[in-house]
């Protein structure tokens, strides 16, 4: 959805108002978060702590990245072009925190290289809430692994 700047990149959003109004205010659009994911997964996939727990799930990156870029497309302009579940998704997962917190540190690193300020410092904080829930979901699984996993 375009601003009033017709130059702007079209969103598709089911929340345009909003999705302009976070665009204006964070300086992101869909190119910035393409490019995000797709350096943010670059690294990911060249990280030593990183790169074996992915490759042992994901054969073909380029559906992940589009689903990433979607994902991050809702969770920073509320889009909501996502429609997963990611906590079942990383319920299972053998990590503990130090995998979420090198992750983080990725993420923050790229987020800080590719968005504007005050992009890098939403999606940032939208990250490490999300490190934070995924940790305890994998940490309920682990400790009871075949309940359902707790959304807190």
């Amino acid at each position: 959805m375009p601003t009033s700047d017709s130059t702007a990149p079209r969103v598709v959003s089911a929340r345009p108002e909003m999705t302009a109004r976070l665009m204006a205010e964070t300086g992101l659009d869909e190119d910035i978060l393409t490019a995000l994911v797709h350096r943010f997964y670059a690294k990911v996939r060249a990280d030593d702590l990183l790169s074996p727990v992915f490759a042992a799930r994901i054969r073909d990156w380029g559906p992940h990245l589009d689903r990433m870029v979607a994902f991050w497309s809702s969770v920073a302009l509320m889009t909501g072009r996502y429609h997963g579940a990611p906590v079942p998704a990383h319920a299972a997962l053998p990590v503990t925190w130090d995998h979420f917190d090198r992750w983080l540190a990725l993420f923050r690193a790229t987020a800080a290289e590719v968005c504007p300020g005050p992009g890098a410092a939403h999606v940032i904080a939208a990250a490490e809430r999300i490190a934070r829930s995924l940790h305890m979901a994998v940490q309920d699984a682990q400790a009871c692994p075949h309940a359902a996993p707790a959304l807190r």
